[in-house]
């Protein structure tokens, strides 16, 4: 099977003799396909899958939330602005979204203010907060990671591949 980027270049070089606007649709079809894998990392963040959001002060979804108020889905650069070359970003800038996508070692530590109450983790508020906790770290040494940005890059380049190959159609009827 052909790489990526060689499929994309006989799709545009394709596009290209059909006398199509390439930079243009290249554009259009990079905004649409962000656009898909912003909605495909924030399906696959925690808290997903249906799970409620439950424990005083401890899960809120605002990771999922990051991926749409820190990704650029418009295209930067390109033939709207008279570049040629343009880019579009996914990111997530919540300081521990790496560690949730990549996982990461959990050495047994003591984490003050954390307890459980009725068998839901709960974060404690004021004066018992630097007092009671819990130790963290003995049964599980490792939180293994969840790929969120690796699923939404996927499914970027499936849209990508699937709308090229749709114009492609377009133009050659």
């Amino acid at each position: 099977m052909s790489s990526f980027g060689s499929q994309m270049r006989k799709r545009m070089e394709e596009l290209r003799r059909a006398g199509q606007n390439v930079p243009r649709i290249l554009e259009e079809v990079a905004e649409g396909a962000t656009i898909e894998a912003v909605r495909i990392a924030t399906e696959n963040t925690p808290p997903n899958g249906g799970a409620a959001i439950a424990g005083t002060n401890t899960r809120s979804g605002d990771m999922a939330q990051h991926w749409a108020t820190d990704s650029q889905t418009e295209p930067m650069g390109g033939a709207l602005s008279g570049g040629s070359v343009f880019h579009t970003v996914l990111a997530n800038n919540m300081q521990y979204a790496s560690y949730v996508n990549d996982g990461h070692r959990v050495d047994k530590h003591f984490v003050p203010g954390l307890i459980i109450n009725n068998g839901m983790l709960e974060q404690l508020d004021g004066d018992w907060a630097g007092v009671m906790g819990i130790m963290v770290g003995t049964k599980t040494t490792y939180v293994k990671g969840k790929y969120m940005k690796e699923k939404a890059i996927g499914r970027y380049k499936t849209v990508i591949r699937n709308e090229l190959g749709k114009r492609v159609r377009e133009v050659m009827r």
